[in-house]
């Protein structure tokens, strides 16, 4: 059973893991020179929290997104589960209401919870929800630690390879280009997305803190040597480009907001990148003449990616085998 996947952001990895797991012979081809290049999931915060996204999102965000934290630490080294915090400013507090009104599994905190929690923001905040089931990764650390597992496993990937020819692969193909698979995806659209990297010794958290704000909902999520990932924007915009300096005032001074420490902090990157959505933004499997379309995660790249590469994988194989089977009855006859 052989299966080229084409591209290689965290869909396309983590679909050819599963292919390679259930016998299949893969193949990964991708257009950049090097991993995380041109892959939107290079730019993702790595939040593994369901019960956190049902606040907008359908309840089958949820129930898939729960199935992630175990597959991922089963699979590469450093995921934590030490949950999400959700707090918010003083005066606004009704965010807070209306976040618990949304979600699930959530337990209300206070401002003595939050200070045990997150000693550095003690006294910042009065009320909270802590998602004690949550957790979160690296998302660089993942997409090279998948890398370094499907190459034990003898699955390589061809760089500076163009797949959207898909009959020039052999075997079944299955097609995670994201955005890029516009050209046969006509309903995909861009949902526009900025971060920041920034540096501080100054400030230490134990886990992803949201900070409500009616305008502003911002994320920070805390990873190796002092760095933090601050994110939020969702720009109805196909356009890739550079950090607007909207964005990054409204994310620092959400960072400042959330701690003053922020304020001094080091900025090591400012990058923005497109999120492929459908319109409902939920992915999808899409059949398409010989090739497969796994697409259209929108901000749920790594939250979705392992119960759809395990959906994909499936697919693939029982159509390789219905038509193994087939052919031999042709034979046969």
């Amino acid at each position: 059973m052989r299966v080229t996947v084409v591209g290689a952001g965290v869909v396309g990895l983590t679909a050819a893991l599963e292919l390679s797991e259930r016998g299949a012979e893969v193949e990964i081809v991708e257009r950049a020179a090097h991993l995380g290049e041109a892959a939107c999931s290079w730019c993702a915060g790595g939040m593994l929290a369901p019960w956190c996204e049902g606040e907008s999102a359908p309840a089958e965000v949820v129930d898939l997104g729960a199935q992630a934290l175990d597959w991922w630490a089963r699979r590469v080294p450093g995921v934590a589960s030490n949950g999400t915090l959700v707090v918010a400013a003083p005066r606004d507090v009704g965010e807070i209401e209306r976040f618990a009104a949304r979600t699930l599994n959530h337990e209300r905190v206070d401002e003595t919870r939050i200070g045990a929690l997150e000693p550095d923001l003690a006294g910042r905040f009065r009320k909270g929800l802590f998602f004690a089931r949550e957790g979160h990764l690296d998302p660089r650390m993942a997409l090279g630690a998948l890398r370094d597992r499907l190459a034990e496993r003898g699955v390589a990937i061809s760089f500076g390879v163009d797949g959207a020819a898909p009959s020039l692969f052999a075997g079944a193909v299955l097609d995670c280009r994201g955005f890029a698979a516009r050209d046969a995806l006509e309903e995909l659209r861009g949902v526009r997305g900025e971060m920041l990297i920034l540096r501080t010794k100054e400030i230490s958290l134990a886990r992803p803190i949201r900070f409500l704000h009616p305008r502003i909902p911002l994320y920070v999520v805390p990873r190796a040597d002092g760095l933090f990932m601050v994110g939020a924007t969702m720009i109805e915009s196909a356009e890739r480009g550079s950090v607007t300096a909207r964005s990054a005032i409204e994310l620092l001074s959400a960072a400042y907001a959330l701690h003053p420490a922020f304020g001094e902090a080091e900025i090591v990157e400012m990058r923005a990148d497109v999120r492929p959505a459908f319109p409902d933004n939920l992915p999808r499997i899409v059949r398409r003449g010989a090739t497969n379309y796994l697409n259209g995660f929108y901000r749920h790249g790594f939250l979705l990616s392992p119960a759809f590469a395990q959906k994909a994988a499936a697919t693939i194989l029982r159509d390789v085998r219905d038509t193994n089977e087939n052919h031999r009855q042709r034979r046969r006859a």
